[in-house]
């Protein structure tokens, strides 16, 4: 039997390393069937061409900076290289500056607030709308979220950032429902990745994590993130959109 994305073509775009939430979800679809296309850009592109070589099929990787104006106005043209349209997009993408993060939320600049909401929660809106021409009805897009009903310590503008991306995940939903594309998001809980490694202080989060959590939670182990990505990518969730998918261990719904 095929997966549950048999015959599906997948964008996943922000791969850098193999402990990377994306390079979960791009592994678990193709196990579940999909044809699989990958992107990163700048000096971590060449990484991404190397850490492609581990996924079950190596796929096509292509250069996308999401604050590039040429990058996405050709972003269809470059995908029609190696898939004639797309079934599902999974956005993996998010930075801020040093300068907005570790504790530095009242002395942080606007340029460097700016930088962390354009990457971090406008790209989704940037990102799908660069592909609409090749979704059609049944497409799905899912993004990547960490929890920002609360403020973390540490998190700062990331924090306002992930705020803007669950708003705008919700108007994509409103604004794409009538052509029958669906935008989701899941909300992971703490992972152990590059990204994360680099927010000063963030490890107060990660030691409370898998104590609070009811089902266990083990910050190494993305597997249950990609899981949960591509069942949203698939037809089995075909009139949810506008959701956020706490897959966290339980950590969310418990008090202190």
């Amino acid at each position: 039997m095929g997966g549950i994305l048999e015959g599906k073509r997948i964008l996943v775009a922000g791969v850098t390393m193999d402990s990377s939430l994306g390079f979960a979800a791009a592994r678990v679809a193709q196990e579940q069937g999909a044809q699989v296309v990958i992107t990163n850009f700048g000096r971590a592109l060449s990484i991404t061409r190397r850490i492609a070589k581990r996924l079950p099929v190596e796929p096509a990787v292509l250069e996308l900076d999401v604050t590039n104006d040429e990058h996405l106005a050709g972003l269809a043209d470059s995908l029609r290289a190696h898939v004639d349209g797309l079934d599902g997009v999974v956005h993996s993408i998010a930075f801020a500056p040093q300068e907005a993060l570790g504790g530095n939320f009242l002395q942080t600049s606007w340029p460097d607030a700016a930088t962390a909401l354009q990457v971090s929660a406008y790209s989704l809106k940037s990102l799908t709308t660069a592909v609409l021409p090749l979704l059609s009805e049944g497409s799905s897009v899912v993004g990547l979220t960490f929890d920002a009903s609360v403020a973390w310590p540490s998190y700062d503008w990331m924090g306002v950032a992930k705020a803007g991306l669950e708003s705008c995940a919700r108007y994509l939903a409103r604004d794409l429902g009538p052509r029958g594309i669906r935008v989701n998001l899941v909300s992971a809980g703490y992972t152990k990745t590059i990204a994360a490694g680099g927010i000063p202080g963030i490890e107060r989060v990660e030691n409370i994590w898998s104590e609070r959590a009811p089902l266990g939670w083990d910050t190494t182990d993305s597997d249950a993130t990609g899981r949960a990505v591509v069942a949203l990518l698939s037809d089995f969730f075909p009139k949810t959109t506008g959701e956020i998918v706490h897959v966290d261990g339980g950590y969310h719904a418990m008090g202190a």
